[in-house]
């Protein structure tokens, strides 16, 4: 059995200055800005090249061979709304902490007042944004804040104490007016964005380099904070410090180089039908979206039934394809484009991802690390060993089931009378994989569609908080700005109808403008220092961003289960951030959680996906009201171990142990510019994790976001290692009693004061073990990998 054990060991410079620190308990160098959460992503994080100073942002989970799944990024912060009285309204503010006066006047330009990044506000100005803001208010920002930075620089050594504070201000409002700019570029992209934050983004890494190397005292701090301060290059010499700063601003560059690409590359590929023979198969709501792509590209009589149609590698048109298409040509080539995305011409992507390994094992060299991986694993709970032996326990379990998945496939394809049956390839598995499910479960996923429309879905979600956690969302439309008119906006409130979070939500494709997958980002933190009426906490906002089927014509959302359970996933993560109960901004929420363990309680909310009231809660049909049958519930309880062997080699719950082991292969054994390529590292990977052997022109790794763009770099095990948490902190549910209220209630509200309250803040010498530590008081003992292999269907596999 694979037990969890955490990374405790001190290695090389790292080791001696912990001990001397811990020992000492007086002064400890520390980075301001990077908490191991830096999403999506997005949660896309970046870290420790992080391009912000803290936050996740999550692209997560779609389910495809795709590889939209959580991507973490830090898009933070604004000042957040708080209550300024007893009133419990969610539209009751106190004043805001950000100053435009102060800042044209330190910038010395009268025009500056009208940006709307630099106003007064209570919530970002999104509506108002344009390009034309961002660089001015960049630089009025910094040269604002540069006074003060250097008073800090000035005095940190005999005044510390005194300046934690001042600190974190000049952290938080950076970040708020970056973080609006940034997750702009995320949701509304454009060229002339791009190009305006390029330009400005050298000056505001320089700033921020500065920031960070300012050291830090206390004994509130994190141990994992503490690691990532010696990470970032803050103990380094003089003469190593500059090289050092240069390689994290071009990773900086390479990273986002990278990420555009592959958006480019995306939205370049568009396939034209005409012949609604080539699109047999497709559902009715794959056709209406293909033609309201069509109308948007200037086809104006485009129409669901006629055409023509636009197919995208956009993930709900791609897996629409993939899964349904009978048209084995047409799958071939939108699986051909797909892999090989941003792999040839000006958005290759290649030599990026060779340019940024060279750098981080430059990085990891002069922090005297062997190698990335051991860098990454530094502020982790596992170890490089001891993510390698999770992932060959899960491939070894997987192996045989996928093996026989395979050659089930291909005697019900021949059954059926298919001419590939003695050849499945890529572009068939998907296809063949949904007829067989729908054969032997009788269940067709585009069929369920109209009983997940999103109203229902997000009220059941919503009615499902409350039960667990004792809270109230409500909708509070209209009351902050928002970048686009599909966008929603939420207040959550305690038992008492006090506003304690909000965020917003996102949740339609648009393949135009917003990158691919699904994430939860932080806009703010909790904060005690930066409170707007001096006694409560700054309240935290949050994003929940998706990429799932827009409404067409009069018919809401109507949502595969793989999109429920992707809106479930990611409110797992809003509610880490919403929920903290940590009033000390750099611990609260997200922040200060190992990386490792970000993913607990949004793979957790999953399981709730197949809790019968639940479920039963929001599968509705749209239009008549009729709740789900019974007898399709059970069968689509049954089918989740569907294919488990498959799933756990390609994606179970969001990862792919191929991808996990080529992220920690090309972070740990290969070299750059060697005898061998990337591509030669994946296809040697592949030989042992997948039954059928990648293409040979295949390019996965070109649009590889989450270990190039993303916070995830020798860090993907990670879902698979939080999904073991997650399955076992949901079997206290099941040991409790799953039809038992009382204790459901009881047990959410331990999961509520444990695994969502504490956040990071614990003192140093427990936390670096922080996530085991909550888990051991939430559950009552070490998580167990048996609670998962049960839910996958493979414990009798593993065990055998």
């Amino acid at each position: 059995m694979v037990t969890l054990q955490f990374n405790v060991r001190r290695r090389g410079v790292l080791g001696a200055l912990l001990i001397v620190n811990m020992l000492m308990a007086t002064r400890i160098t520390l980075s301001l800005s990077v908490h191991p959460l830096l999403k999506r992503t997005p949660f896309r994080r970046r870290f420790p090249s992080s391009s912000h100073f803290s936050s996740k942002s999550h692209p997560c989970p779609l389910w495809s061979p795709s590889f939209s799944l959580c991507l973490h990024k830090s898009t933070i912060t604004t000042p957040s709304p708080s209550p300024s009285s007893s009133s419990f309204s969610c539209s009751s503010f106190s004043s805001s902490s950000l100053s435009a006066p102060s800042m044209a006047a330190a910038a010395g330009d009268d025009a500056l007042p009208t940006n709307p990044l630099l106003r007064d506000f209570d919530f970002p100005p999104f509506d108002a944004v344009e390009v034309s803001h961002v660089r001015p208010a960049i630089r009025a920002l910094l040269k604002s804040l540069e006074d003060d930075l250097v008073e800090l620089e000035r005095t940190v050594e005999t005044n510390w104490p005194k300046l934690v504070e001042p600190l974190e201000k000049i952290v938080d409002r950076l970040s708020v007016v970056w973080g609006i700019v940034n997750h702009l570029k995320s949701v509304k992209d454009s060229s002339e964005l791009r190009s305006a934050i390029e330009e400005v983004q050298p000056e505001k890494v320089k700033f921020q380099l500065r920031v960070v190397l300012l050291r830090w005292y206390g004994s509130s701090l994190k141990l994992t904070q503490i690691k990532e301060a010696v990470l970032l290059g803050v103990s380094l010499e003089d003469d190593k410090k500059d090289h050092f700063n240069k390689i994290q601003q071009e990773l900086e560059r390479l990273s986002q180089k990278f990420e555009e690409n592959v958006l480019d590359a995306t939205k370049k590929f568009e396939k034209l039908i005409t012949d609604k023979k080539e699109i047999e198969g497709l559902p009715a709501t794959a056709l209406g979206m293909a033609a309201q792509t069509a109308v948007s590209k200037g086809h104006e009589n485009a129409t669901a039934e006629n055409g023509p149609w636009i197919i995208t590698l956009d993930a709900p048109s791609f897996m629409a394809v993939m899964q349904h298409a009978r048209n084995r040509s047409l799958r071939e080539e939108i699986y051909r484009a797909y892999v090989t995305r941003a792999s040839s011409g000006d958005l290759d992507n290649t030599r990026i991802i060779d340019e940024i390994l060279k750098l981080r094992l430059e990085k990891a060299k002069i922090l005297n690390y062997n190698n990335y991986a051991e860098v990454s694993m530094a502020t982790k709970m596992a170890t490089v060993e001891k993510a390698e032996e999770l992932l060959e326990k899960l491939r070894s379990a997987s192996w045989d089931a996928a093996v026989q998945d395979l050659e089930d496939l291909k005697d019900f394809s021949k059954k059926l009378g298919a001419s590939e049956a003695d050849d499945l390839n890529h572009w068939d598995i998907s296809f063949w994989s949904e007829r067989l499910r729908e054969s032997k479960y009788d269940i067709n996923e585009e069929e369920l569609r109209p009983y997940f429309s999103l109203p229902k879905v997000m009220d059941g979600l919503f009615n499902l908080a409350k039960t667990l956690f004792g809270i109230e969302i409500e909708a509070a439309d209209g009351l902050a700005p928002v970048w686009n008119n599909d966008v929603r906006f939420y207040c959550v409130k305690d038992s008492s109808g006090s506003p304690i979070a909000y965020f917003y939500f996102d949740p339609y494709t648009r393949p135009s403008e917003k990158r691919g997958g699904a994430w939860m980002d932080e806009v703010v933190s909790r904060s005690r220092v930066l409170s707007r009426n001096g006694t409560s906490a700054r309240l935290p906002v949050a994003h929940m961003v998706c990429n799932q089927t827009p409404p067409v014509g009069n018919k809401p959302s109507l949502m595969t289960f793989r999109e429920v359970e992707t809106v479930f996933h990611e409110f797992g993560h809003a509610l880490q951030h919403m929920l903290t109960k940590q009033d000390e901004g750099l611990v609260a929420g997200i922040r200060g959680i190992e990386w490792d363990a970000v993913e607990l309680p949004s793979q957790f909310m999953e399981n709730w996906c197949y809790h019968r009231d639940t479920l039963m809660s929001i599968a509705k049909h749209y239009e008549t009201g009729e709740s789900l049958p019974e007898d399709v519930y059970l069968k689509l309880l049954a089918a989740r171990t569907f294919r488990a062997g498959s799933l756990s080699l390609r994606q179970a719950s969001a990862i792919w142990i191929r991808f996990a082991s080529v992220d920690l292969e090309l972070h740990t054994k290969y070299t750059p510019g060697g005898s061998q390529s990337i591509y030669d590292i994946d296809r040697k990977v592949s030989e042992r994790t997948q039954v059928l052997p990648p293409l040979a022109e295949d390019r996965f790794l070109c649009g590889f976001s989450h270990i190039f763009a993303g916070g995830y770099a020798a860090g993907y095990y990670s879902y698979k290692w939080a999904e073991v948490l997650s399955a076992d902190a949901f079997s206290a549910f099941e040991d409790a009693g799953l039809d038992d209220i009382k204790a459901v209630k009881e047990t959410g509200n331990r999961f509520r004061e444990t695994i969502l309250a504490l956040g990071g803040g614990k003192p140093p010498l427990e936390l670096y073990v922080f996530v085991i530590v909550v888990f051991v008081e939430f559950r009552g003992r070490e998580p167990s990998p048996e609670p998962l292999l049960r839910h996958n269907g493979l414990l009798q596999v593993a065990t055998a």
